[in-house]
């Protein structure tokens, strides 16, 4: 089956990773997956323009539903030269839903922005799905989307590292989630070890920061992370994110607020445990063991005396080190891009 992904793809950022390993994944399994666009000889992803020979159009909307190359035009093209049941929408960010405020974090500034985003998706297909295991609307259907490569993984040596504690990621809602551990750490500071913060926002504003963003999605502090002596660095590419994580004896999992409330899941969700790192959720115990399995409970950071959980994993990680290499044998069997091909297939044909 040649499948034809339609997404906006930024390399450090979002899901490029993915897009990196389904095209990986459905050529070991004798199919083809494709992203829309001008061919780019000198990409890390294979764009084609040629909707011709497609079987199948995937739409995966997360920041905009708007196309990345193309006009409404070609927009028109891709809706008319495949069947409407060949059709599928994969809404990463939750927005496929009414408009959602959580402790400052929204999928959609008001109601009729969100309907607008709803009608684009209903336009395209019914096959709507979220990667989360529990969607709201009853039309919504799960599709975690987001996978786990085993080739990714590190072999776990905590003996030389430079970091006690290392997050990569882009502040995007996420100064909230990223301040219950940094508040955990203020008692034991000096037993932690450096700290380093790697992506667009954490020290001034990200690049597409505009005035028509209410600030809770780019708020930090530069004064409090200086306060903690927090090294910030500048974003990576997506195929440098697992080894950059892997500096640190443990990192943050993070989920921005409103992923949470949605039980979603991201690319950084597979990508963390497979780094030479500890990987330490942020998420309640049972969103983490329906994901991880049962023994990743243990990682969780608790509400209780949280300072205590981080320096046990500081000062003893070679502990945790079996429940790392459990969580990844759960992820490999159950959420492999091998996997996430046979469900996308079967999404298609029903």
């Amino acid at each position: 089956m040649r499948m034809m992904f339609v997404h906006h793809v930024i390399e450090d950022r979002g899901s490029a990773q993915d897009m990196s390993c389904y095209i990986r994944a459905a050529e070991a399994l004798g199919h083809e997956v494709v992203l829309f666009g001008p061919e780019r000889p000198q990409s890390l992803f294979r764009y084609s323009p040629n909707i011709g020979s497609v079987d199948a159009l995937i739409f995966i909307f997360e920041w905009t539903t708007d196309l990345q190359y193309g006009d409404r035009f070609d927009y028109s093209r891709l809706i008319a030269k495949v069947p409407r049941r060949h059709r599928v929408v994969i809404d990463c960010d939750g927005k496929y839903n009414q408009a959602i405020s959580v402790v400052g974090d929204y999928n959609h500034p008001d109601e009729a922005t969100s309907q607008q985003w709803i009608d684009v998706c209903d336009s395209i297909s019914d096959k709507i799905y979220q990667p989360s295991f529990h969607p709201l609307k009853s039309n919504v259907r799960p599709f975690l989307f987001h996978a786990y490569d085993p080739r990714w993984e590190v072999p776990l040596d905590f003996s030389a590292k430079n970091y006690g504690m290392y997050y990569v990621g882009n502040n995007w809602f996420r100064w909230r989630p990223l301040t219950l551990f940094l508040q955990a750490v203020e008692p034991i500071r000096d037993q932690v070890g450096r700290i380093g913060l790697v992506g667009n926002g954490w020290d001034a504003p990200a690049p597409w920061t505009s005035p028509t963003l209410i600030e809770e999605a780019y708020y930090t502090d530069p004064s409090y992370l200086h306060g903690l002596n927090v090294e910030i660095m500048p974003p990576v590419r997506f195929d440098r994110v697992i080894e950059s994580m892997s500096q640190g004896i443990l990192s943050p999992v993070l989920l921005r607020p409103l992923f949470d409330h949605l039980g979603l899941v991201t690319c950084r969700t597979f990508e963390t445990p497979a780094a030479n790192t500890i990987p330490l959720f942020a998420q309640h115990p049972a969103y983490v063991e329906e994901v991880y399995g049962h023994d990743s409970a243990e990682l969780v950071l608790p509400s209780e005396r949280p300072s205590e959980r981080i320096l046990e994993l500081l000062l003893r990680p070679d502990q945790y080190a079996a429940t790392v290499m459990d969580i990844r044998r759960h992820l490999a069997e159950k959420h492999s891009y091998a996997k996430r091909i046979q469900e996308l297939i079967e999404i298609i044909e029903s």
